[in-house]
């Protein structure tokens, strides 16, 4: 299995609204002793959002009443039983449940920062490599224009002698 996997406390779905945490633990206490019982609530209506947290004293426990439990009906809703996930605190750089949101604002202005700069370095480099493809090509152009002029002088050697041979072959 998952390594974050908590093994003694299981996730379970399917809630009915009627379902309090004494009758969830009543539920599951049949199959060993139970260290835990929460219903997170909705802030806003003050019930429980459909689902809960079961956690035993013994893994053992916690698998059989999975073994069981998973796909059971309790108050007509079939049960949805699964070992739990730890908890993961969501939200800014390194999570926003456990301390105030402003808390991550250096470390968000910095990045910000950090972005600009980078966004400039590629912006100059850029701009170098054009300005280098540029000289590159403008050197090209000169070099195959003083190809041209030294092929149209008379004074040159080379297209003196070639003068000769295409003068003899013709």
């Amino acid at each position: 299995m998952n390594e974050g996997v908590q093994k003694n406390t299981l996730y379970v779905g399917g809630l009915a609204e009627e379902v309090n945490e004494q009758i969830l633990h009543a539920a599951f206490i049949p199959f060993g002793d139970i260290k835990d019982v929460k219903t997170p609530l909705d802030q806003a209506t003050q019930k429980h959002r459909s689902f809960g947290f079961v956690t035993f004293l013994e893994r053992e426990d916690a698998a059989s009443a999975m073994d069981n439990m998973d796909g059971a009906e309790l108050y007509g809703r079939v049960l949805t039983v699964n070992y739990a996930l730890p908890e993961k605190i969501k939200g800014g750089e390194q999570g926003w449940a456990a301390k105030p949101i402003w808390e991550d604002a250096d470390t968000w202005f910095e990045r910000q920062q950090q972005e600009k700069e980078m966004l400039r370095l590629q912006a100059e480099q850029r701009a170098a490599m054009e300005a280098a493809e540029d000289l590159h090509r403008k050197k090209m152009a000169e070099e195959r224009e003083g190809e041209k002029d030294d092929a149209d002088a008379k004074d040159d050697p080379m297209t003196k002698a070639e003068a000769e041979v295409l003068n003899q072959t013709a």
